[in-house]
């Protein structure tokens, strides 16, 4: 039996992977806080494991990898679904704000990617970083979220040159709005709000359909999966009129300050 680790797997879109992975036959190692949401993403299925770890402590993702590579056989598949988004102007910003987002959204799968490199490439399986339509263009109200996000992607396009000497393939998977907590923002100091809670997108996709649209992408061997129209639009638009691209994003972003 294949096995995907899913970081973040207990949120909305990683408990809608995690679905459809285990319909697919797979077993389930979802990571994520401890907390309700982790409690209850037990309940999914009989090949479901749960993991609790803060992925911004390295050693404490160490340690949870390791629990992990010594429960199942093989990691064939890891999915980096874990973040945070932030929503605010730069200006509004204060800088351990900006640390925050980055420790979460890019340290975090960098230290789970280091902790399962051997493994992946031992099953000559796959990473799937989640990243977002602000990981190839500007997003306006979100400079450390999209900063991060960019920096994800550079990571994984790097990593996926180096690993397909050893059968890994990488893919990044690129959403624009997910509606997974609409109406729970839970919004913290510095504009830090759960993923999926923005009031400003458009477009919102449900997280179902996005997951089936990622694994779609990756049962296809894409590298970049564009997910949803807003998303492939924006994919082209940016890379053929950078100038324009702005100028309808920042049109169609609300400037309300939820």
């Amino acid at each position: 039996m294949r096995t995907a680790v899913i970081t973040g797997g207990a949120g909305g879109l990683g408990q809608a992977l995690a679905r459809r992975l285990l319909g697919q036959g797979w077993h389930v190692a979802i990571v994520d806080l401890p907390g309700n949401e982790l409690d209850a993403a037990a309940g999914l299925g009989a090949e479901v494991s749960t993991w609790s770890c803060d992925l911004t402590d390295e050693r404490a993702v160490a340690g949870t990898c390791a629990g992990i590579l010594a429960a199942r056989p093989t990691i064939d598949l890891v999915v980096y679904n874990a973040g945070i988004t932030q929503i605010g102007l730069f200006a509004d910003m204060p800088s351990d704000v900006h640390r925050k987002v980055f420790a979460v959204n890019y340290f975090g799968a960098v230290h789970v990617a280091a902790a399962l490199l051997q493994a992946v490439r031992r099953s000559r399986g796959a990473h799937l970083a989640i990243s977002s339509v602000a990981g190839f263009a500007p997003l306006h109200r979100r400079s450390a979220y999209s900063a991060s996000k960019h920096a994800l992607e550079g990571f994984f396009r790097t990593l996926a040159s180096e690993e397909r000497p050893h059968g890994v393939r990488v893919h990044i998977a690129a959403p624009s709005f997910v509606a997974t907590n609409i109406g729970n923002p839970e919004r913290r100091p510095g504009g830090i709000a759960r993923p999926g809670s923005a009031t400003d997108g458009v477009d919102y996709m449900d997280a179902d359909t996005a997951a089936e649209v990622i694994l779609d992408g990756v049962r296809r061997g894409r590298e970049t999966i564009p997910v949803g129209r807003v998303a492939r639009m924006a994919w082209w638009i940016n890379r053929l009129a950078p100038g324009l691209y702005v100028r309808l994003m920042e049109r169609n972003i609300s400037d309300s300050r939820d």
